[in-house]
């Protein structure tokens, strides 16, 4: 198969990709979560006038020529008003919150009062009608939209949703991404390798990945390579409902990958298998009865780059987010070679100069290497058949963090 490009890739891998059902969970579950339905209010926020000040509720009447003696007739506090009303010459003392007495029109705050020793008080100004007063429903009434579909519930959301009345909430579901880590060579973090052993990484990095955005994981362990093992792992990913299996390794073409032999035994649709794009060129894709397959390369840094450029976008239309990569443009900080047939997406470090951004690339580019990749904070996207590129030149940086 011939190498495709990177867009037309992305394209197949987000094609047909759409929000998935909706779920209910508990308020206290849904941050981050992405509203499935508009939610409408239960109740009036606030449910009555309310004071914004402390001070004293008064009418304003009483108070226009000051200074004005009023007699105190009693307290309301939030979540314990005054019963009574207030007439010609009286006033309720009053907090934050609380309910405004019948009677009274105004807050006079208690920085333009004195207090008289005989439970009267002295307004020192006046104060017109209607000041110092939260009215009811000024937030909002009861069956207005608070929030529409689709709305990421942050903070904000979340305790206007709260207010509004609302203990749960429908919310797009979260996919399910199944990760299947394949070799011989691999033992768990922690482990003790072999003479001729490694420990795996890509799974803690995927999983991670995928669940900082959103998705669920089921880290189906190390699967050795035979064909019949990595099969069985594909039907386990299958009962368990994933919405997309992600294989790590074996992607390639050599006599021990067999991760695109266990997938054509088991029925999936491989839509490609190589991508002019470095690192990472050897990356399948596919459907497997209804889960997208993606094959990713046993290399860490190709593992993790193909995973920023295609399992986040696709768990982005499954999540009903919007998903938009901070491109950016900056400038070089060192000479560049000509990139050849394929899209490169180089690590480097960019930080802030004097005409904007600057990119340094790292001199070494291994793509077994994580610890440049854990350095990086972009990757410079050059383009197939971009010519060298001296310091100071204009680039394209794709921001990690």
């Amino acid at each position: 198969m011939t190498l495709i490009p990177v867009d037309e890739a992305l394209e197949r891998v987000l094609e047909g990709l759409a929000p998935l059902d909706h779920e209910t969970v508990p308020l206290a579950e849904a941050a981050g979560r992405v509203l499935a339905a508009p939610l409408t209010a239960r109740r009036t926020q606030p449910p009555f006038d309310a004071s914004a000040m402390d001070g004293y509720a008064v009418r304003a009447a009483d108070v226009a020529q000051a200074p004005a003696v009023l007699a105190v007739i009693g307290e309301s506090a939030a979540g314990r008003r005054f019963a009574g009303k207030v007439g010609s010459g009286e006033a309720v003392r009053i907090f934050t919150g609380a309910p405004v007495p019948a009677g009274a029109d105004t807050i006079l705050i208690q920085e333009n009062t004195e207090r008289l020793e005989d439970g009267r008080i002295t307004a020192t100004a006046g104060v017109a009608a209607g000041r110092h007063i939260r009215r009811a429903g000024l937030d909002f009434r009861a069956g207005e939209t608070v929030l529409e579909q689709g709305r990421v519930l942050d903070p904000a959301a979340l305790s206007l949703a709260a207010a509004a009345g609302h203990a749960v909430l429908p919310v797009v579901r979260r996919p399910l991404v199944a990760i299947i880590a394949t070799g011989d060579e691999l033992v768990p973090p922690g482990g003790e390798p072999g003479p001729d052993q490694i420990v795996a990484s890509n799974s803690c990095g995927i999983a991670a990945l995928a669940s900082l955005d959103g998705a669920r994981v089921l880290d189906l362990g190390i699967v050795p390579d035979e064909r019949q093992a990595i099969a069985a792992a594909l039907r386990q990913a299958l009962a368990a409902g994933s919405d997309i299996v992600v294989t790590l390794g074996g992607a390639s073409v050599g006599d021990h990958d067999l991760v695109h032999q266990a997938l054509d035994s088991e029925g999936a649709r491989l839509s490609f298998w190589k991508i002019a794009m470095r690192p990472g060129k050897p990356m399948m894709y596919g459907r497997l009865e209804a889960a997208r397959v993606l094959g990713l390369p046993g290399n860490p840094v190709s593992a993790l780059v193909c995973a920023h450029l295609f399992l986040r976008p696709a768990i982005a239309r499954l999540c009903s987010r919007l998903f938009t990569p901070d491109l950016r443009q900056a400038e070089l900080a060192a000479p560049m070679e000509a990139t050849g047939g394929r899209r490169d997406y180089v690590r480097a470090t960019v930080t802030a100069g004097p005409r904007g951004l600057v990119a340094t690339p790292f001199q070494i580019q291994d793509s077994s290497m994580l610890s440049t990749l854990a350095a990086a904070n972009a990757l410079i996207v050059r383009e197939a058949g971009a010519p060298a590129s001296e310091a100071g030149a204009r680039c394209q940086v794709l921001m990690l963090r």
